[in-house]
């Protein structure tokens, strides 16, 4: 018995975009960042240890261009800038702790696979 698979897995999803950010190395570690509220660039700098001030910033800038972030800039002096979940990166949330859920879970055998295959 053969099963016919359509050879593009994500034809049904429109596009593969969203997919490309929501994989990327730091979206998910920065909506963790921002679970519990606004935060400025600086404070999102100290738990994401090993961004570079361009890539965080070209992070923020595809997050919100994407709807998962809003970027508000405060008339001061000096200028003060907080970014925020929106609503629909608010959504991110849940599938996140699953997915977490499940590394936490699976760990251990992911482990012993890998030492079982270089070894």
């Amino acid at each position: 018995m053969t099963i016919a698979l359509d050879p593009d897995l994500f034809a049904g999803c429109g596009t593969d975009r969203p997919l490309i950010r929501i994989g990327d190395k730091w979206t998910m570690k920065i909506i963790v960042c921002l679970r519990d509220g606004p935060r400025r660039f600086g404070e999102l700098a100290i738990p994401l240890r090993g961004i570079t001030a361009k890539v965080l910033t070209e992070s923020l800038r595809s997050m919100e261009r994407d709807g998962l972030i809003t970027r508000t800039a405060y008339p001061e002096i000096p200028p003060r800038v907080e970014y925020a979940l929106t609503p629909l990166g608010r959504t991110l949330l849940e599938p996140l702790a699953a997915i977490c859920a499940w590394s936490a879970a699976h760990l251990p055998e992911v482990l012993r696979q890998r030492d079982e295959r270089v070894a």
